[in-house]
C-alpha cells in the first residue's frame, strides 16, 4: 500500500504528519511512501532526509494524494480550495488519518462522506491504555502547556521565581492554572519548574492527586453533580455548580499574577470561565494566556489569535501553538499516527476492522456516510 503526506497549507501550520524516523518503520512494515516536495522543510526535516531512505518526493499534491492508499495529514484535508481540493484528489475508498476535528470541520466531513473516504480522526480516538501511543491530543496538549507558560513569563512584568538580590529579596509569582488536563498539567509542571507559586482547578475533583503530583496547590469547590465525561474528559456543569466554581475563579484571579486556562468541553469546545468582570479584579501588569483559544477561548475577553490589553491587564489567545514548536510537535505527531497505522497492519496492509475499539471510536466517515454520531448529528443540524 501507498501512504501519501501532503504539504500542509493552514495559515501558520508548519508541522509535518511524517518524519524520516516514522517513515523508516513503516517502510520496514512494507508501505510505499511519498511526500509532497518541502513538505517537513519549515519543521526541520529536508526532503534529502526522506529521500535516503526511499520515500518519494513528488512536486505535484494532486498526483501524490490521488495516488495514495492512505493520506496522512495534520489538519483536515482541504476542500474546495481554489487549485488545491485534496478530498476531490483523493479516490474513493481511500482513507485519511489525522487530527480532523471533525465538529470544528463539518464542510470536510461532508465532503469526504460524498467521496466515499474512510476517514478517521485521531482527536476522536478512545482515551484507553491501549490507544494512548495514538493519541494526538494529548502530545500536541503537553506542548502547548509548556509554551502557554513561557508566553506568559515573557509578557509578565516580573520575575516567576523568588529571588534574594543585594538589593532585597524578590517574591515569586502566583501562577493560577485552570483545568487539569494533559496541556493544565504540564503548564503546572513548567511554572513550578521556572520557581513559581501554582495553585490549579479543575472540574473533576479526581485530579486533585495528579494537580498536587506536579507541585501545585488544589483548590475548587464540592460538586453536586459529576462533571466526569469519561475517557479525560469534563461535562458542562449544572447551573448551580458553575455560579459557585465563578466566584471560585473570582476569588482565586484576583490575587494571581498569571491565569492559564486549558478548559475544553470533550476536548473540542471551551466553556467560557473567565468574565469580564473577572478580568477587572486582576492586577495591573497581570497576565492571561488562553489556552483553549483554538476552542473559541476560556475568557470573553479572549480575542483568539491576537494579544489584548484591557485593563492593565494582558491577555494571550495564541492559535495553533504545537505549530510554533514544529520540530518536536511534528516528531510526536507522526509517532502518534505510526503507531495507529502499525497496530493495524497485517500482511503490509492496512486493515478496516468496525469491531476494534480504536477504530471504532475514531472512524467519521466510510463508504458515503458520517459514522461518528456527534459529527453526524451536527451535520444534520448545520444542514437543517
Amino acid at each position: 500500500m501507498r501512504i501519501g503526506v501532503p504539504r500542509e497549507t493552514v495559515q501558520g501550520e508548519r508541522r509535518v504528519a511524517l518524519v524520516p524516523e516514522s517513515c523508516k518503520k513503516l517502510i520496514q512494515a512494507g508501505y510505499e511512501i511519498s511526500i509532497e516536495s518541502g513538505a517537513g522543510e519549515a519543521a526541520g526535516f529536508p526532503d534529502s532526509a526522506y529521500l535516503e531512505l526511499g520515500v518519494q518526493s513528488q512536486s505535484d499534491p494532486a498526483a501524490l494524494v490521488g495516488s495514495a492508499d492512505l493520506v496522512l495529514k495534520i489538519t483536515a484535508p482541504a476542500t474546495g480550495q481554489a487549485g488545491r481540493d485534496e478530498v476531490r484528489w483523493m479516490r474513493p475508498g481511500a482513507i485519511y488519518l489525522g487530527s480532523l476535528m471533525p465538529l470544528r470541520n463539518l464542510e470536510a466531513v461532508r465532503a469526504l462522506a460524498a467521496r466515499k473516504i474512510t476517514a478517521f480522526a485521531t482527536d476522536a480516538i478512545p482515551r484507553t491504555t491501549r490507544a494512548q501511543s495514538m493519541d494526538t491530543l494529548s502530545s500536541m496538549a503537553n506542548i502547548s502547556g509548556y509554551k502557554g507558560v513561557l508566553l506568559a513569563a515573557v509578557e509578565l512584568n516580573r520575575y516567576f521565581p523568588m529571588l534574594m538580590t543585594a538589593a532585597g529579596m524578590v517574591r515569586p509569582a502566583k501562577v493560577f492554572v485552570i483545568g487539569a488536563g494533559v496541556a493544565g498539567l504540564q503548564a503546572i509542571a513548567t511554572a513550578k519548574r521556572l520557581g513559581a507559586n501554582v495553585v490549579a482547578t479543575d472540574v473533576r475533583p479526581e485530579v486533585k492527586e495528579q494537580i498536587e503530583s506536579v507541585g501545585a496547590k488544589y483548590v475548587g469547590i464540592d460538586l453536586k453533580d459529576s462533571a466526569a465525561a469519561g475517557g479525560g474528559y469534563a461535562k458542562e456543569l449544572s447551573e448551580d455548580d458553575r455560579r459557585r466554581q465563578s466566584q471560585m475563579l473570582v476569588d482565586e484571579c484576583a490575587q494571581s499574577d498569571v491565569v492559564i486556562t486549558t478548559a475544553l468541553i470533550g476536548g473540542v469546545f471551551a466553556p467560557r470561565l473567565l468574565t469580564a468582570d473577572t478580568v477587572k479584579t486582576m492586577k495591573p501588569g497581570s497576565v492571561v494566556v488562553d489556552l483553549a483559544a483554538d476552542g473559541g477561548g476560556n475568557c470573553e475577553l479572549s480575542k483568539p489569535g491576537e494579544t489584548v490589553h484591557v485593563g492593565g491587564v494582558t491577555i494571550l489567545a495564541p492559535l495553533n501553538i504545537p505549530a510554533t514548536m514544529p520540530f518536536h510537535a511534528s516528531l510526536l505527531f507522526s509517532r502518534n499516527l505510526t503507531a495507529f497505522v502499525q497496530a493495524f497492519t497485517k500482511e503490509k496492509t492496512f486493515q478496516l476492522d468496525f469491531n476494534d475499539d480504536i477504530q471504532q471510536g475514531a472512524l467519521i466517515t466510510h463508504d458515503g456516510e458520517v459514522k461518528h454520531a456527534r459529527t453526524r448529528d451536527a451535520v444534520q443540524k448545520a444542514g437543517a
